[in-house]
């Protein structure tokens, strides 16, 4: 099943927490070989061995969510989604799963579990306010 995000929007990616920070790195450097990837999960006190890295971005081009291509003897990897992209397909299978598609519903758990704050709150009633969104 390719769950890469397509041109169209459409498709949904859903990644595990380790395979989101393999992708933050490529996000923040544009791109990274291998070492350079086990490197930054070694500075976010992630260790992980050079081969599980490999296996993991290996696994990650698979879908089409990263592309690489030589350089001398390495890989360089690149990611070939945006996080906006990643981060609105993730929301929208939860939202859906979860939630029924109700935006509202998500949002009431969230107010509900008190994950979000007063200032949140004021955050997303500017937000809606400058989209037009009446009384916010």
């Amino acid at each position: 099943m390719d769950e890469s995000i397509n041109d169209d929007g459409k498709g949904e990616v859903s990644l595990s927490e380790l395979q989101l920070a393999l992708m933050r790195v490529l996000w923040t450097r544009g791109q990274a070989s291998t070492a350079e990837v086990a490197e930054a999960m070694r500075e976010q006190q992630r260790p992980l061995a050079h081969t599980t890295v490999a296996t993991l971005l290996s696994r990650l081009e698979k879908r089409g969510l990263i592309a690489s291509e030589r350089d001398g003897r390495s890989l360089v990897y690149r990611a070939a989604v945006s996080e906006p992209e990643v981060q609105r397909s993730m929301v929208s299978g939860l939202l859906g799963s979860l939630f029924g598609g109700q935006p509202a519903a998500l949002l009431n758990h969230l107010v509900q579990a008190g994950e979000i704050g007063d200032d949140d709150l004021a955050q997303m009633r500017a937000l809606l306010k400058k989209r037009g969104g009446g009384d916010a």
